[in-house]
């Protein structure tokens, strides 16, 4: 993806100033706050990366939206706006979350599943998490029908597929390549 190793540069430069004025955690919070924005906001995602609209529009903008936004935050902004390098701005928000989780140790399970998940079905997937990775996670359940049963688990680069869907998709697939099928 375009712009991938900038955005994990700026993400590190970001948390370096974060750590060193110990706000860490309110910057996390904020990044986390603009990355779930532009995915979100199709129309805020199109102005971020649109050549069109001017700097000075865009910052107006992103400042408007993210008026409570701290100042290493704000600065941010600035300096990516400078650097023509706005386009990659909710990279950066996601690189920034992924390199906070690796420094404290702890990362984010998403969970894509029909209906919400129990108690008990939450420690079975804690329990997945750690039999992957070798340590626990933070659960985040996204609900999605077109799965129709079971659920994806994805933590960092890591995805367990357990749905009916892509099961129904590997037999459909397997019954195609059937030669004595196909024949008949």
């Amino acid at each position: 993806m375009k712009g991938t190793r900038a955005a994990q540069r700026y993400a590190k430069a970001i948390l370096d100033l974060a750590i060193e004025k110990n706000s860490a955690d309110t910057v996390f919070t904020e990044m986390q706050q603009i990355s779930q924005t532009i995915a979100k906001s199709e129309d805020l995602a199109d102005m971020v990366k649109s050549p069109v609209v001017n700097g000075v529009v865009k910052k107006a903008s992103l400042k408007e939206i993210f008026k409570n936004a701290g100042d290493i935050t704000q600065g941010a902004f600035d300096v990516l706006i400078e650097n023509g390098r706005i386009n990659i701005l909710g990279l950066v928000a996601r690189n920034y979350i992924l390199r906070y989780n690796s420094l404290n140790k702890s990362q984010e399970a998403v969970v894509t599943s029909v209906v919400p998940l129990t108690a008990e079905l939450e420690e079975k997937v804690l329990a997945k998490v750690k039999e992957l990775t070798g340590s626990g996670a933070k659960i985040k359940n996204v609900i999605n029908k077109d799965i129709i049963g079971g659920f994806i688990l994805r933590v960092g680069d890591l995805q367990y597929d357990a749905s009916v869907a892509r099961n129904l998709n590997r037999l459909k697939r397997e019954l195609k390549n059937n030669s004595y099928i196909s024949s008949i």
